[in-house]
């Protein structure tokens, strides 16, 4: 006898609370989506799920030497040209001017 969708659903459902499984979400911008199935297209990887497991173990098996320069974020420098400090420099001075004449 065939069994039922619920019996299946109820099934897989034990199986995976027997092995410790659990759902991992998370939100993604487009940009992150494109690269994420480039690699996926790269590897011939289907299921996005399998991909992301695939990379964290492989970065894991990098250790921390390896895996964290993966994981830093790229930070913006920012720089002020002579002209803008300049500028920025002299507003500050009106405007402590400012301040001490009211």
């Amino acid at each position: 006898m065939a069994k039922s969708n619920a019996e299946r659903s109820e099934k897989a459902a034990a199986k995976r609370k027997s092995r410790g499984e659990v759902e991992v979400r998370f939100h993604t911008l487009p940009a992150t989506r494109q690269a994420l199935a480039e690699l996926m297209a790269w590897s011939g990887i289907e299921e996005t799920g399998e991909a992301i497991t695939l990379m964290i173990h492989h970065l894991h098996g990098l250790g921390p030497g390896g895996a964290l320069p993966l994981l830093t974020p790229p930070r913006h420098e920012i720089t002020v040209s002579p002209s803008v400090a300049r500028k920025l420099q002299q507003f500050s001075q009106r405007e402590a001017g400012r301040i001490t004449h009211d």
